[in-house]
Formats: structure tokens, C-alpha cells, sequence
């Protein structure tokens, strides 16, 4: 212990940044543990959910999160591994130290910081991309494809990834450039001004995203004229939705998995529905034979089609009588934290034995800084605020559920939650620890309890 505590400053912030991220990895992996307990030993259909859940679909569910539970852990654990040991083995000045050798051969030397950072990031997100790619290849391509879900081919899925690689350094490099100059010339205020061109540059991204980003990758189309149009704009009138344009997106070419989401600022909202979610497609009768569930009617399918679209409205509607400004609770609350942490940084970013700490004794990269501070300094904050925000989330969860209920839609609620539980193969069972921890979205079970009904439309 004493030889602990007469160790140099930066060597005992490294060993802390060290015993705090396997600390946190052991508290993941004990609360994993639980819930694959839940998926081993839980062989029955629950007895609230015999009638509207058949053993099947339970038994497939199960064997689903069971094999996604074990590949979790085990890339968890070389992500953790990983990790350590670019650091024990100074992984970080290195890729710095041949970042400055490639922007030399430019004949550009350490006074050009930023356009070594962007070599940096050049060489570090190459890294992660090609060691995370035969992870991302067996979770599509043994995982996903044994249960049902991927429609993707490797070709596709390769090309897939070179392109989001693209895109990424497009957006990135540029952003960072300019991140990294408003710091160097903000003077005593630099965090203020970074916190707003970062706030700024959210909001563009958040504006163009759909129309000129996601199109690179998937197809979105307009909805046609017809009932399920007429509704979904008669829904959002009643609420006052500024509702612009439908759009349906091309899900089905990469997964079976469905969903719906809306985007958009003040009068310029647009809902986006997966065509998987409008068609009856999913891993459970992509044979072609017929479910016996009631939903495959047209008019249930309608209804389950409209009743997740309303819990999205619903989000809106609570979030429209929080705020005037109709920005949601959720990103307002990450915007305060991002000032924080900002003001944060322009403390701490002076002090020598944080970067001694990574081994980068004669120079103080910005970059570097922003990376020590936020990723490892801020780590403890940042388990912290996940945590309180899954909470804040699943309060959300919970209105949305409410606000379709009060629009007397309880029944069709239920009926769409448990179609898309079954067509996503969710397991309707969590242990209460691991569901309070991870679960941004309340379990099925805890849903239909909230709604105060367990039975089938």
C-alpha cells in the first residue's frame, strides 16, 4: 500500500484509468451472467403471457438473446483486453509518433499539429475497423443469418463497410480540424466556443442526416396515397404534429428487424417507417405460411402499424409540454453535459502528468488531451450519466405508453408490442438488475403490467 501511494502522480492516474475500466467490465460482465441465468433456465412461457405468446416463438427468442448474450461476451472481453494493452505498451504515442512521421514525409513537421491529429485519427480508426471487422462479420454472418435475420451478402456487407469508413472520415476530419483550431485560438473561453460549434454542428447533422447521409446507404421512398398515409396524418393533425413527409426505408435488404422513428426540427418533422414493418415480414413466417395470430388481418396489421407510430408521437407529445422549444428532454440534458464536460476540459487540459500519465512526456496534443480527458478521466462521470439517462429514458418509454393509452389505444398497444417483440425475436424476460442497468426500453413484460393488460387484442 505505501509503495502505492509514493508512486508518481501520472503513474497513479494510469493504474486508476486501468482498475476503473476492468472494475466496470466485471460489474458488465456479472450483470451479462444474470441475464444469460435468465435465458438458460427460463425454458416456459411465463404464465401472464400463455395466451399471446406461443412456446415456439418463446424456445427461438430464448436460443436468439442466448447466442447474442455469449457473443457479447466474449467480444467484450476482447475489446477490454485490447484496450490494456494498447496502453500498457504505449499503443497511443506510438500511432502519434508514426501520424507525425507520415505528415513529415509532406514536409510538415510538430508545429502542424492538427494535420498530424488527423493522420492520428487516419491510423487509429483504421485500426478499429479492421479488428473489429471479424466481429462484425460473425455477429451478421453466424448470428444473425442462424436465426433469420440477415439479408445481407458479404459483398454487400463489404462494400457496406468501406463506404460508412467514407463517410465517417469526411465527416470527421473536417469537424475535428476546425474543433482543434477553435480550441487553439479561443484564448480563456475556448470551451464556450467549442461547446457551440459542437452543439452546431449536432444539429446540422441531425437536419441533414436523412435526406443526405442515410440515402447513401439505404433507399427511402415516399409513402403512397392510401389508408395507412390517411391515418398517419390524421394522427399527427390531432396532436399537432407538423408532420411534412412519410417516408418508408429499405430495411429489409439488410435485416428482417423492423421499426419506425421521426426526425426533424420545429415545423419540419418526417416519420420514417422500416418496410419490414409494413409488410409481414419477419423471421417467423418468411416461409410463406400464414400466422395464425390475429394481426395478420389487414386491418390488425393496420392498427399494429399505426399503434408503435403513436407511442413515437407520444415522445413528441411529452417532450412538446416539457419544452416550448420542442427540443426533446434527452438531447437538451446531453448539451448541458457536453458544456460540462468542456468547461471541464479547459481545467484539466493544462496539466503536465495527464498526458506524462499516457506516455506522451515532451508534448501536449490536443487531440491527445480531448481523448485522456473524456475517454479515461471523464469515465467514471460517464457511467454515472449512462446510467441516470437509461433511467430517464424508460420514464419516457413509460409516457409514450401512457399518452397511447389516454388516446384509448391500450389494446392495439399491447397487440403492436408483442407483434414486435415476436418479429424481433425480444426475449420477454430480464433479470431486474441487468434490465435496470442496460434497458434504455422497459421489458415487454413491465410494459403490458403498465398498461394494465396481458391479453391479446
Amino acid at each position: 500500500m505505501e509503495t502505492i501511494l509514493n508512486l508518481p502522480i501520472e503513474n497513479k492516474i494510469f493504474y486508476a484509468v486501468l482498475v476503473f475500466s476492468w472494475t466496470v467490465y466485471l460489474w458488465e460482465a456479472y450483470l451479462a451472467y444474470r441475464q444469460r441465468r435468465i435465458y438458460r433456465l427460463t425454458l416456459q412461457v411465463p404464465q401472464e403471457l400463455g395466451k399471446i405468446m406461443d412456446t415456439d416463438t418463446f424456445e427461438k427468442s430464448r436460443l436468439y438473446q442466448l447466442d447474442k448474450s455469449n457473443f457479447s461476451f466474449w467480444s467484450g472481453l476482447y475489446s477490454e483486453t485490447e484496450g490494456t494493452l494498447i496502453l500498457l505498451f504505449g499503443g497511443i504515442p506510438f500511432v502519434w509518433k508514426v501520424a507525425g512521421t507520415v505528415t513529415a514525409r509532406f514536409g510538415l513537421g510538430p508545429e502542424y499539429e492538427i494535420f498530424q491529429s488527423l493522420s492520428f485519427l487516419i491510423l487509429a480508426t483504421l485500426f478499429s475497423a479492421f479488428t473489429g471487422l471479424p466481429w462484425s462479420i460473425y455477429n451478421t454472418f453466424v448470428i444473425e443469418e442462424k436465426h433469420g435475420f440477415n439479408q445481407q451478402t458479404l459483398g454487400f456487407f463489404l462494400k457496406d463497410a468501406v463506404k460508412k469508413f467514407i463517410v465517417t472520415q469526411c465527416i470527421l476530419l473536417p469537424v475535428t480540424s476546425l474543433l482543434l483550431y477553435i480550441i487553439k485560438i479561443g484564448g480563456d473561453f475556448f470551451f464556450i466556443y467549442a461547446w457551440l460549434f459542437t452543439l452546431g454542428v449536432s444539429l446540422v447533422l441531425v437536419t441533414i442526416y436523412a435526406d443526405y447521409i442515410a440515402p447513401l446507404f439505404d433507399k427511402f421512398t415516399p409513402l403512397p396515397e392510401g389508408e395507412l398515409k390517411e391515418e398517419i396524418e390524421s394522427m399527427s393533425k390531432s396532436i399537432s404534429f407538423p408532420l411534412t413527409k412519410v417516408y418508408v426505408v429499405e430495411g429489409s435488404k439488410r435485416s428482417s428487424h423492423s421499426n419506425a422513428y421521426f426526425y426533424g426540427f420545429f415545423k419540419n418533422k418526417r416519420i420514417v417507417l422500416f418496410d419490414t414493418l409494413l409488410e409481414d415480414y419477419s423471421p417467423l413466417n418468411k416461409d410463406g405460411e400464414p400466422e395464425t395470430d390475429t394481426l395478420t388481418e389487414d386491418k390488425s396489421k393496420l392498427k399494429v402499424r399505426l399503434t408503435q407510430l403513436r407511442r413515437e408521437l407520444g415522445h413528441f407529445h411529452v417532450d412538446a409540454e416539457m419544452s416550448s422549444i420542442q427540443f426533446s428532454p434527452l438531447p437538451l440534458s446531453l448539451q448541458m453535459n457536453s458544456f460540462l464536460c468542456f468547461f471541464l476540459f479547459a481545467v484539466l487540459i493544462g496539466q503536465k502528468e495527464l498526458f506524462m500519465a499516457f506516455g506522451f512526456y515532451n508534448s501536449q496534443p490536443t487531440l491527445i488531451g480531448l481523448m485522456i480527458i473524456f475517454q479515461f478521466i471523464f469515465s467514471p462521470y460517464n457511467e454515472v450519466l449512462s446510467f441516470c439517462l437509461t433511467v430517464l429514458s424508460r420514464r419516457f418509454e413509460f409516457q409514450a405508453d401512457s399518452f397511447a393509452r389516454g388516446m384509448g389505444r391500450a389494446s392495439e398497444l399491447c397487440s403492436a408490442l408483442i407483434k414486435l417483440n415476436k418479429d424481433n425475436l425480444g426475449f420477454p424476460v430480464a433479470d431486474w438488475l441487468f434490465s435496470m442497468w442496460h434497458y434504455s426500453h422497459p421489458p415487454l413484460l413491465e410494459r403490458l403490467r403498465a398498461l394494465g393488460s396481458t391479453k391479446q387484442d
